[in-house]
């Protein structure tokens, strides 16, 4: 059965460039994930998101003949972080963000005291 635009299909990343990464599906048609296609974030290095060899699912987006083949890995896993962090024994090496303008205001006063502190030490000097 042939594939058609809006297909779920599997296959193996074959090779990875700037640009995106390129797919062995399993029916022996080759296609491109494209850069924009790998993840809703931003994505610097293609490297980050995907392996040589890894099984992935993809849509297809669009099929202009047998050799070009469009492909999207986020249309699959729209939600799903996908690239590899490091983990640090399960801490987390960031404190937890406090979010709002109120966590600013509450260290104001000490930034400015300190501010007025080292002008105070640098007039002395």
């Amino acid at each position: 059965m042939p594939i058609q635009v809006g297909d779920i299909v599997k296959g193996m990343i074959t090779g990875i460039q700037p640009y995106g990464a390129f797919v062995a599906l399993e029916n022996g048609h080759k296609g491109l994930i494209h850069i924009s296609e790998i993840s809703e974030r931003y994505v610097r290095d293609v490297h980050s998101y995907v392996r040589l060899n890894e099984r992935v699912s993809v849509k297809v987006l669009d099929i202009s003949d047998e050799d070009h083949i469009k492909l999207s890995l986020k249309a699959v896993k729209p939600n799903k972080q996908r690239f590899r962090s490091i983990r640090h024994n399960g801490v987390s090496p960031l404190p937890e963000a406090v979010i709002g303008f109120s966590s600013l205001a509450i260290r104001l006063d000490d930034w400015i005291e300190s501010s007025y502190e080292k002008n105070r030490r640098n007039h002395n000097d």
